[in-house]
């Protein structure tokens, strides 16, 4: 099999049991790999009703044909399991190295169930896969996990690992890999926690094989190319991540004060080009990527000294503008305590807004908070309560339940500005200054998310995916339920990015011919633009069929009620809210050929997609 190690592992917790099994031909021609074959696996093997954090849920890595390879930015893996968070279909995908280092190790993914009597790790080295007792490592933060382990079995292991949050089971605890990468979204690293898994270490030889070498490599080099000399390449890498705050900011669509408002008066304070010229220290890219777009950061002195990776742009969103902190450098340190305690960084600084916001109207109070007072801008509470969520300590305890949760122990009409989707904490950018997010939040399989479609680039700041023919929104503050076809399209080829083990951004450089001649020369088999579109319309399906049967409805595909009845109080965007979401979604089940009542994947296209087998099942 080209593109592939043809076999995975099978690792029963409970029973210190470690198998392999032949990876089957068939379904990586229909799922391709990554988030699709690991949904795949899901579907057929977690019963109905499984407990999140119990023994029946699968905690599945997986890589993708094109990981490891020449492409460019090929290095991704996916996590996939049913989330704890949401309680549907949840996963999480990271960049760096560790994907590599898994496939070259002999394996294209990892299925774990059941759950240690005990802590323990995974070694896999070359082939052969060993389960050790975690004891040493087991309370550890993420960098000093990587440390022990490296020093134990050499530097050439690259490690993922879950920090003290997964060991307590925050609910939105992620997995990290290569110290500062993260498997950040939908609780994976609880689920982690759950198992008592602290880390996988791998490393290996083994040659990824692809059909035609030769002409593989041409087609990468060019693609390469085509990457280095775009102006994604040149703002990203100059920038980061964090050079659209001010173009968020000046849309009027930068979440500050938990949605409040749109508009963060200081964004000059926090920004990307601030962030450049004061903090920046070097840049970093993932495996064979040809953008540096990661940012090392060091704040050399004062309370919030630190040195590590980020901030990204929605840690800029979360820890700055939700929380109205105007210190760059708190906010760095935010980011560097999430990576070390195993957090979503959205997630986090999204629940601590929201917990400000409850402060600040009476419904927490100081004895809640047991003397802390949660004022939006104090950025000294905001690390306070990082430490204590990852620790489950006193109010950290209830904000480590997630958004969706807390609302739901305090109560007094806190859901209507607990903004989540689906109970998955929501991004930093606000749909009622482009409406045409609002859909992308309220159907994105995994919840509350930004990437599923990457709606924001065409939306926000005019920046077209090539992956799609036609990804323009004519008017991004009007709202045209026509327009849910690009919400649609942007999904299934996206997901196509994570069955791939490619990078998203990579969707705004190159076109869909581009991809389907390296996938094609990759695994050898034929493989064309109506494959490559039907294999994520299929995968996609697939995910919203396993959350159907986990009890998804319609009903769930909604927004916060701020942003359906509280219109915008300032900036370019004011007066503003989402108010034709109905119609949207309608217009949107119609190009997906779902129930508009029900919002299911109707037989038909079930059966369309090849799918037919999971009918009676969902």
């Amino acid at each position: 099999m080209f593109g592939y190690m043809g076999k995975i592992l099978r690792v029963d917790l409970s029973e210190s049991k470690i198998s392999e099994e032949a990876l089957s031909e068939d379904a990586c021609k229909m799922f391709l790999g990554g988030s699709g074959l690991a949904t795949k696996y899901l579907f057929d093997e977690v019963p109905k009703g499984a407990d999140p954090l119990g023994p029946d849920n699968e905690l599945i890595f997986m890589t993708g044909p094109l990981t490891g390879t020449e492409s460019p930015s090929a290095g991704r893996y996916s996590v996939v399991a049913k989330s704890p968070l949401t309680g549907f279909w949840g996963e999480a995908n990271s960049g760096g190295n560790w994907g590599v280092y898994l496939k070259i190790s002999g394996f294209d993914g990892i299925i774990f169930k059941g759950i240690s009597p005990k802590p323990v790790y995974l070694v896999i080295d070359d082939g052969k896969a060993e389960l050790r007792d975690a004891k040493d490592i087991w309370g550890k933060s993420v960098s000093e996990t990587t440390r022990m382990l490296q020093e134990e079995l050499g530097e050439d292991c690259n490690v993922a690992c879950i920090g003290i949050a997964g060991e307590n089971l925050v609910r939105y605890a992620g997995i990290i890999n290569d110290v500062h990468r993260a498997a950040g979204r939908c609780g994976l690293g609880t689920v982690m926690g759950s198992k008592r898994l602290k880390a996988i270490a791998a490393r290996g030889t083994q040659e990824i094989k692809v059909a035609n070498k030769d002409v593989f490599s041409k087609i990468s080099k060019t693609n390469y190319d085509l990457v280095n000399e775009s102006m994604l390449k040149i703002t990203l890498e100059t920038y980061g991540t964090s050079m659209t705050t001010d173009l968020i900011n000046v849309r009027g669509g930068f979440p500050t004060r938990n949605w409040q408002t749109g508009v963060f008066p200081d964004i000059e304070k926090i920004s990307g080009i601030t962030l450049e010229s004061t903090l920046l220290v070097d840049r970093k890219h993932c495996y064979a990527c040809p953008i540096s777009c990661g940012r090392v950061s060091v704040v050399k002195s004062g309370p919030y000294a630190c040195k590590g990776e980020g901030p990204e742009f929605e840690t800029i969103g979360a820890f700055g503008a939700m929380c109205a902190v105007e210190s760059l450098e708190a906010i760095t340190l935010a980011h560097n305590l999430c990576d070390e305690y195993g957090l979503d960084v959205i997630s986090t600084g999204s629940t601590i807004a929201f917990a400000m916001e409850c402060y600040e109207r009476g419904m927490l109070t100081k004895t809640d908070t047991g003397g802390l007072e949660l004022r939006f801008g104090d950025a000294d509470v905001v690390i306070q309560l990082i430490h204590m969520i990852a620790k489950r300590e006193g109010i950290g305890d209830l904000l480590a339940e997630g958004t969706k949760r807390m609302a739901e122990k305090v109560d007094k009409g806190s859901e209507r500005f607990a903004m989540h989707v689906k109970g998955l904490e929501l991004p930093a950018y606000d749909p009622r200054a482009a409406k045409i997010c609002g859909l992308a939040f309220a159907t994105a399989n995994r919840g509350g998310d930004h990437i599923t479609a990457y709606i924001e680039g065409p939306a926000f700041i005019d920046i077209p995916f090539l992956i799609v023919e036609d990804s323009r929104i004519e008017d991004p503050i009007v709202e045209n339920p026509a327009e849910a076809k690009v919400v649609k399209d942007l999904e299934d080829a996206l997901t196509v990015f994570d069955s791939v083990g490619t990078c998203k951004f990579m969707g705004m450089a190159l076109a869909t011919d581009d991809w389907v001649d390296m996938i094609a020369n990759c695994v050898g088999w034929e493989f064309n633009v109506s494959d490559f579109r039907k294999a994520g319309e299929r995968v996609y399906n697939l995910a919203r069929a396993f959350s159907v049967r986990e009890g998804l409805t319609r009903a769930d595909d909604t927004l916060p009620k701020r942003l359906l009845e509280e219109p915008l109080p300032e900036g370019a965007a004011e007066g503003h809210r989402v108010e034709k979401l109905d119609q949207s979604l309608d217009a949107y089940y119609e190009f997906r050929g779902w129930d508009k009542k029900t919002g299911k994947p109707t037989p038909e296209k079930l059966k369309e997609l090849g799918l037919g087998d999971i009918i009676d099942k969902m």
